[in-house]
């Protein structure tokens, strides 16, 4: 009997992915008509709050396109970020990335933690990865800037955020950016 016992417990999910909603995978046909939609509405968007809006759905969209063990690892590693487990979260987008090498938003996630690492080289690697297979992911593009401009290429900076501004002019704070990045390439000529 207590063999039994261990044999169902070695073999049961851990509590936390036992009771972590496993996101619906979106077939790819219909993932990207949505993103299209998502991206017009949001290039559209006239306001930041309805700008907001569209950009937490695309974020959500892009969560959805993984694997559900893939997605569930991208939580993980979410979460390990909020904690300020740096390494903990890489190890987990790693391990999405094995399950699915196509998920998008696990290239993304690894390179915004690999830039709060100062592994630069290895977070510009991971947002070719997902421009490849998104040439408009705002956040990726974000995350291209603020790396450009942490190394002091604030040409390189401003013209990354003028593809996330042209994707959606009303990203709460994109303009303010701009501006302040368009003096600094200005000061830099000086």
């Amino acid at each position: 009997m207590w063999i039994t016992l261990l044999l169902a417990l070695l073999l049961a999910p851990p509590p936390a992915l036992a009771q972590a909603p496993v996101a619906a995978q979106v077939p790819p046909d219909a993932r990207r008509g949505e993103t299209d939609a998502l991206l017009d509405a949001l290039k559209k968007a006239d306001t930041e709050l309805a700008a907001a809006g569209f950009e937490a759905k695309l974020r959500e969209s892009w969560l959805r396109a993984g694997a559900p063990v893939a997605a569930l690892l991208l939580g993980k590693g979410t979460r390990n970020l909020r904690n300020d487990a740096d390494d903990e979260a890489l190890d987990d987008f790693d391990a999405a990335l094995l399950i699915d090498p196509e998920y998008m938003e696990a290239y993304n996630r690894r390179a915004m933690t690999r830039a709060t690492l100062g592994d630069y080289r290895g977070a510009l690697a991971d947002i070719q990865e997902v421009l490849r297979r998104e040439p408009r992911h705002f956040g990726a593009l974000q995350t291209l800037s603020r790396l450009a401009e942490t190394r002091g290429d604030f040409t390189g900076a401003l013209r990354a955020w003028e593809k996330v501004v042209d994707l959606a002019p009303h990203l709460p704070g994109a303009q303010e950016r701009l501006k302040t990045l368009f003096k600094k390439v200005q000061d830099e000529e000086l």
